[in-house]
């Protein structure tokens, strides 16, 4: 007995020994390191990370000029002004999202053959729902275990009168812009039902005889009906469909598509270059973005508390996806550190941050993963422009926690039949919000009606929704770049299989920042057509 209690107590004095031998050794590791940092290191790290240094700058000098400003109660129109160098970053990066995502996907594609890209748009797709799904089922478990919707209606302020929308048609919506009739309208606009009256006249017969009201034989009513129409902005699903069908015929065309791949790769890379210059700028944008909102918002000590704790409860759960369930699947995919990554990322989120647009963000999206992340081109070509458009966990996640919440404030018990239904259409209607600020107010009416909820009830978390905008489309675009890390950690086999190809995304990265997808002229070469993209 007291040998075995020797040997034990032997065991955990070598154990501990050993472990403090390992801490003593990191530290001299440590020590000696910092010892050894030069002025050209601190130079280089200053050089190698000044965008980041920026923007991260930006976003703090912007909230204290923002809330230094608040006192001065400065007008709409001198708001206006003060946001102006704002306005122009947002407009600069909406300026390329079109000729981006257009020649991304059509190059993206077309590197790849159909049974590759077959199996990456898989494996996005079952990425795509399964976090979404998980999002949305945070956003009800946080909503219903701090039940931030308990207490008295009138704390609200005044109503407004929202449209009206019938999910069925919403749905159809989303399915008829997958195909517009005209790609130069999908430019500009996309396709919504709008609601007309129109009076149909119903004769009474009673009998086989006319029944008389009021000395008429027959009786009028109104009735709505969906008429076609079309709002502003760009159609991106329709434009991200015909791309991703237009890319895959020209990769299948072999030498006689190649002129129009090689157009679209130097557009790709004309767009990517211009996106390095507004990189510059955006650090400026962005700080005038943030104040200008901070300056604009309403007094927050007139918040009631049931906002406050809806506020809180939505943070909550796009934090709890955000830095738990988005890294845990990365490092369980990939079992790589999932921080690194999102370090790497930093810009582009604060980019998300300040412009509250998914879209809006992708050219600083791919520069992020491209260069920092070192992440194949024809994965992010494929992955970005299709996540910024159908992948919205963070949107998901809010719907469907302030559907719930809408039915605390009316004290609307709802059953499991209802949650499931908020959950379903709320994952839909995720996809069909496009990547532009606030949309998701607009899909919220498709969850509501679904459930029979009163649908002016959204201008009660409007207040609110402007700040809540910025921290989902944050949550979104990490999402997709995860999205982007994962895809290619899984398709590294088919990607490995053609080494002409692979070699064209990674190699001279020194040289050129951007390299074409297709560097070979198989015109050239004279290669027949069936050693092309072999997968």
């Amino acid at each position: 007995m007291t040998q075995s209690n020797t040997e034990n107590q032997q065991r955990t004095r070598s154990g501990l020994r050993q472990i403090r031998d390992g801490i003593q050794s990191s530290s001299m590791k440590a020590k000696k390191r910092v010892e050894n940092i030069t002025k050209d290191d601190v130079k280089g790290f200053f050089r190698n990370n000044a965008f980041v240094i920026f923007t991260v700058a930006a976003v703090i000098i912007g909230i204290i000029l923002g809330f230094a400003l608040r006192p001065y109660k400065m007008s709409y129109r001198e708001v206006k002004f003060f946001s102006f160098p704002g306005e122009l970053l947002m407009r600069m990066l909406q300026m390329l999202v079109l000729p981006l995502l257009v020649s991304s996907l059509i190059t993206g594609m077309a590197a790849l053959d159909s049974r590759a890209s077959g199996k990456m748009g898989m494996r996005a797709v079952v990425y795509y729902t399964t976090t979404t799904i998980i999002a949305v089922f945070i956003g009800i478990v946080m909503v219903l275990i701090i039940h931030p919707g308990k207490g008295s209606k009138d704390e609200f302020g005044k109503q407004e009168k929202i449209e009206q929308v019938s999910p069925a048609d919403a749905f159809l919506d989303l399915i008829r812009n997958m195909f517009p009739p005209n790609l130069v309208e999908a430019c500009m606009k996309q396709f919504k039902t709008q609601y007309g009256k129109r009076v149909v006249h119903i004769k009474m017969t009673v009998n086989d005889t006319l029944f008389m009201l009021n000395g008429s034989q027959e009786i009028t009513r109104e009735e709505v009906i969906p008429v076609p129409g079309a709002v502003n902005g760009v159609n991106a699903l329709g434009l991200v469909v015909f791309s991703m069908c237009f890319g895959l015929i020209i990769g299948s065309m072999k030498e006689q598509g190649q002129p129009l791949k090689d157009f679209f790769d130097s557009l790709n890379e004309a767009i990517m270059r211009l996106v390095s210059i507004i990189m510059w700028y955006a650090p400026v944008g962005i700080l005038f973005l943030i104040a200008g909102k901070i300056v604009e918002m309403d007094d927050i000590s007139d918040m009631g508390g049931q906002l406050a704790m809806y506020t809180v409860t939505v943070i909550c759960g796009l934090l709890i996806h955000a830095i738990f369930v988005l890294p845990t699947l990365y490092f369980v995919v990939t079992r790589k550190n999932p921080f690194v990554f999102i370090a790497g990322l930093l810009q582009a989120l604060i980019t998300a941050l300040g412009t509250s647009s998914s879209s809006a963000t992708l050219p600083i999206t791919f520069k992020c993963l491209e260069e920092n992340n070192k992440v194949d081109k024809r994965v992010t070509r494929f992955v970005l422009p299709v996540g910024a458009t159908i992948n919205m966990d963070g949107t998901a996640l809010y719907e469907a926690l302030a559907a719930i919440f809408i039915a605390q404030v009316n004290d609307y018990d709802l059953n499991f039949g209802q949650i499931l239904t908020i959950s379903i259409t709320a994952t839909a209607a995720s996809i069909g919000a496009a990547g532009i600020p606030q949309a998701g107010l607009v899909t919220m009416v498709i969850v509501l009606t679904s459930v029979g909820l009163p649908t002016d009830d959204i201008t009660l978390i409007i207040a609110v929704d402007w700040f809540l905008d910025r921290l989902r489309t944050t949550t979104n675009v990490l999402g997709d770049s995860i999205g982007a890390g994962i895809v290619e950690h899984l398709s590294r086999h088919e990607l490995q299989k053609d080494p002409e190809l692979g070699n064209s995304v990674v190699e001279e990265t020194d040289k050129k920042p951007y390299k074409l997808i297709c560097q070979e002229n198989e015109y050239e070469n004279e290669k027949p057509a069936d050693s092309e993209t072999k997968m």
